[in-house]
């Protein structure tokens, strides 16, 4: 019995099924659009859909073997331009005190080497294909050099991956065909989380609130979390107990983490003092914080505003 070529997906079934319908009925899109949050299968269904356009199931390898290495294939993610050069934001996944501090963007240049290839001829496929890794996060040069090319596919289906609409112009989405994905029912994500080898993640309420659905982000989560000091962690769950602590306290964070995980801590801080102690005060002096990081204040100071602030309201 052949499995179904979307068996891995799950908790996406209207995905699976308007994908599955577009293969069997030979009627390929010039472009698509997934839609959803991060970590719920829009990768791997997209890994799995170009799969399916370029070969037989019997002839396929592992998908992430014939994105890197087919030459009918291109892939874009957003960039980083640091010295005169677009860097990959991946480049910096292990390295993230080196990460500029731009936000990173799919640029126009990468547009017009999408457009140089999909005026090519397919070596291998029937077809050219694209993937755009969170497209939501495109220039608006980049965006407008992206619509000119949707108005002109050629012999091409582009595949764009975004957690929002609302970041893209309204021109490209109605020149794509929208595949909806989902966060994941409990049951489901559980399935996912076991299957994955972190079934552990289950047992933290918090963790599992932090997820909303999403194996990817409950697994990216967990990893943060597993990354932090557990004493650092520990202090951070209980208001300091004079103004020492606090000033210690905010030190620390500053010293130990960089501003990515120093936001993280705080949207863990906050479903552990809202849902655990029932402290949305607490919560609202954290909001503060959040957006002071944000803004770039100086870390360490506005920690320190902070643990005064959550001291003052547990003493209150």
């Amino acid at each position: 019995m052949v499995s179904s070529p979307f068996a891995q997906l799950v908790g996406q079934p209207q995905a699976v099924q308007l994908l599955t319908r577009a293969i069997a009925s030979h009627r390929i899109a010039p472009a698509y659009v997934f839609i959803g949050p991060q970590g719920v299968g829009r990768s791997l269904a997209a890994l799995e859909f170009l799969s399916l356009l370029i070969q037989t199931r019997e002839q396929r390898s592992p998908l992430r073997t014939q994105l890197e290495n087919h030459p009918d294939i291109l892939r874009l993610e957003p960039t980083y331009l640091k010295n005169g050069k677009l860097i990959a934001a991946s480049a910096f996944s292990q390295t993230p005190d080196s990460r500029p501090k731009s936000r990173p963007q799919i640029r126009v240049a990468q547009i017009r080497e999408l457009t140089r290839f999909i005026h090519q001829t397919p070596l291998e496929a029937t077809r050219l294909l694209v993937l755009i890794d969170e497209a939501d996060l495109m220039g608006e040069a980049a965006a407008n050099a992206l619509l000119k090319t949707l108005e002109e596919p050629g012999n091409a289906c582009l595949i764009l991956l975004a957690t929002t609409t609302e970041a893209l112009l309204p021109t490209i989405l109605s020149r794509c065909q929208k595949i909806p994905f989902y966060g994941l029912s409990t049951a489901d994500l559980a399935q996912v989380l076991t299957a994955a080898g972190y079934d552990h993640i289950l047992h933290s309420p918090t963790l599992m609130r932090l997820a909303q659905g999403s194996p990817g982000a409950a697994i990216a989560h967990w990893q943060k979390r597993q990354d932090l000091d557990p004493d650092l962690l520990a202090r951070c769950l209980c208001p300091p107990p004079h103004d020492e602590a606090s000033l210690a306290l905010a030190r620390d964070i500053d010293r130990q983490l960089d501003l990515e995980t120093q936001l993280w801590l705080v949207d863990y801080l906050q479903q552990h003092y809202w849902f655990e102690q029932g402290q949305i005060s607490i919560v609202r002096i954290l909001e503060n914080t959040k957006m002071s990081l944000r803004q770039y204040v100086q870390p360490q100071l506005t920690w320190e505003v902070t643990w005064f602030a959550i001291a003052e309201q547990a003493a209150a």
